[in-house]
């Protein structure tokens, strides 16, 4: 693997700057890479790797970079629990490390960079030196990957039957009319309550 400064520099240039939250997401990815024994995340070990990311922040796009995991490939699963944390699943071996940043560090980058200012400015130069043990806890935990969450699974795809549109993965919900019918609905129209828009006109005007 690149040297952490190698990574940096990558994770700078991908995410157009470089941030606290991109240092922890480097050096988190890194460890679990380390314990989990994937040597090249991104190279002959490519394929291994499945990551959790727990939060939609700067350090996501750094864990992405780092492991080669993306949401594309069906390699990186996002839950938004607003955690500076992830998990690292190892599929050859079934090992899974879930690794957290420790609120302490930031008293920590303040005890070891008091001149500094702003407190974005003394995290940037902690994250770089505090040990991981000061950065991070890990724990090993274990995750129950369905055939369905793989990387190239391929399943079946059916056709919502209150909006048409198409749902792959298993993502519906049976409905069961009082009848007895069954209707195959999305989520979002199972739950509407749920969804995160809402429509204004059933068109759009093509340009």
């Amino acid at each position: 693997m690149e040297t952490l400064d190698e990574l940096l520099r990558q994770a700078e240039v991908a995410h157009g700057h470089l941030c606290a939250g991109q240092i922890l997401g480097v050096r988190m990815a890194r460890m679990a890479c380390r314990m989990l024994g994937v040597e090249e995340p991104r190279g002959a070990d490519r394929k291994r790797l499945v990551c959790f990311v727990e939060i939609d922040r700067c350090a996501t796009d750094a864990i992405g970079l780092v492991t080669g995991c993306r949401l594309g490939r069906r390699a990186l699963k996002f839950r938004d629990w607003g955690k500076m944390a992830a998990t690292f699943v190892d599929l050859a071996s079934g090992r899974a490390l879930r690794v957290v940043a420790l609120e302490s560090s930031r008293e920590l980058a303040r005890e070891r960079f008091p001149g500094v200012e702003p407190a974005a400015a003394q995290q940037k130069l902690a994250y770089r030196v505090l040990t991981d043990e000061e950065l991070f806890a890990g724990q090993w935990v274990r995750v129950e990957l369905q055939p369905e969450e793989m990387p190239g699974y391929r399943g079946g795809r059916v056709r919502c039957a209150e909006c048409g549109e198409g749902v792959n993965f298993g993502r519906y919900e049976r409905q069961i009319a009082a009848d007895g019918s069954e209707r195959l609905l999305c989520r979002s129209c199972a739950c509407p309550e749920l969804r995160y828009w809402r429509a204004v006109d059933k068109t759009v005007e093509r340009a």
